[in-house]
């Protein structure tokens, strides 16, 4: 449930310019594990390398987690994406009735219903040496908005994020068509239980593997666990498909992700494509 603790403080704003960058300068006045920033209205809400993030006022959630996960090795960062996408993965599942298109996880971390977009996940992490010293974490989740100003010309129009030109050219077909909890189910949805569930889901996941590594850190054993079930859930996750990098179009299929967060693609002649985000295109 969503209270404080010693180990745990929630933040509630009216508006904000985003709420990641309000954790980027906040400093908690005293020892707080977990920090969660909320907002009715986002005045400059960002995305992936520098998207922006819209969303009509108090119908979505906007939310922002501050953690300390030193026990974390630098080269398993990807590790605290895959935790989020599949926590509030998890509570989309538990709030929509069947029946309701597949949700997935779309590489890196956008969260769709069927080939629609609900919402994303922006995450910045501060390092120490060979660990993650800061990380914050910021998620939008379209809940009860039911229309969308963005024209469909605009790629990936999400209440959510308007991508910035960047050197893949966006094909009309690949323009995700943005989606609402309130739109899936045909009803609205209390903002704070599904938040609740969010938290909940990730607070299991985050703890489990804390304990983990902290006891047993050779082992990394919740690793592959948690990448199993991420692989499980991504969008697309079996067959060929279409996708366009910087020489053109082909098809293939997902061999794997990275612990780095590269996705790594197979292609018909069985050869591997490794892509960083907004190297590679999803085609329909």
């Amino acid at each position: 449930m969503l209270d404080s603790s010693p180990r745990f403080k929630m933040i509630e704003l009216d508006e904000t310019t985003s709420t990641n960058t309000f954790l980027a300068t906040y400093r908690p006045p005293t020892t707080t594990d977990i920090t969660l920033v909320t907002a009715e209205y986002q005045s400059g809400g960002r995305g992936q390398t520098g998207n922006s993030w819209e969303s009509e006022r108090g119908q979505n959630l906007l939310f922002s987690l501050l953690l300390h996960p030193s026990f974390l090795p630098a080269t398993h960062l990807f590790a605290l994406s895959e935790l989020i996408a599949l926590s509030i993965r998890d509570a989309v599942l538990h709030a929509l009735a069947a029946p309701h298109p597949p949700i997935t996880v779309k590489w890196p971390n956008d969260i769709y219903a069927g080939d629609c977009k609900l919402g994303g996940i922006l995450i910045e992490n501060e390092l120490s040496g060979h660990a993650i010293s800061r990380s914050i974490i910021g998620c939008g989740l379209n809940v009860n908005q039911t229309t969308f100003r963005f024209p469909s010309s605009i790629p990936n129009p999400t209440s959510s994020i308007i991508h910035h030109p960047s050197s893949i050219t966006h094909h009309q077909s690949s323009i995700p068509t943005p989606v609402s909890l309130h739109q899936l189910a045909g009803h609205p949805f209390e903002r704070q239980l599904i938040l609740s569930d969010i938290i909940d889901a990730f607070f299991r996941r985050y703890d489990t593997l804390a304990s983990s590594l902290l006891t047993t850190p050779q082992a990394r054993s919740p690793l592959p666990t948690l990448h199993a079930d991420y692989l499980a859930a991504l969008y697309r996750r079996d067959g060929f498909h279409p996708y366009h990098d910087a020489h053109g179009s082909f098809l293939a299929e997902i061999a794997d992700v990275e612990p780095t967060g590269h996705l790594l693609l197979r292609d018909e002649s069985g050869s591997l494509r490794r892509y960083a985000f907004k190297e590679v295109a999803y085609l329909r």
